[in-house]
């Protein structure tokens, strides 16, 4: 795998697990919780899908040579990015009308 099809791999993962708590009623699209998700529980699966981004990550890096070291602010500037790609999903459920 070339590094630009790793990329690009990489950030329409990320674009989708961002994304995907918004989406569905399901706790990572495996298990109906007896209630509604509610925002907090959201964005505890918004987390654990930027750790689980941040792995394939490192794996994508691994496999394509040396993995380089990673201090805080690598991972507070992600985290903002990850928050950001996530937006689409917060305004379609959240702040969008679904005729109801």
């Amino acid at each position: 795998m070339s590094q630009s099809i790793a990329v690009w791999t990489l950030v329409l993962v990320a674009l989708l697990a961002a994304n995907l708590p918004f989406l569905t009623d399901r706790l990572f699209v495996i298990w109906t919780p007896p209630r509604r998700k509610t925002l907090g529980l959201r964005l505890l699966e918004v987390l654990v899908l930027y750790g689980l981004t941040g792995l394939l990550a490192w794996l994508l890096e691994r496999r394509l040579g040396r993995v380089a070291d990673q201090g805080w602010e690598f991972f507070a500037i992600t985290g903002a990015l990850f928050l950001t790609l996530a937006f689409p999903g917060f305004v379609y459920r959240y702040l969008m009308r679904h005729g109801r």
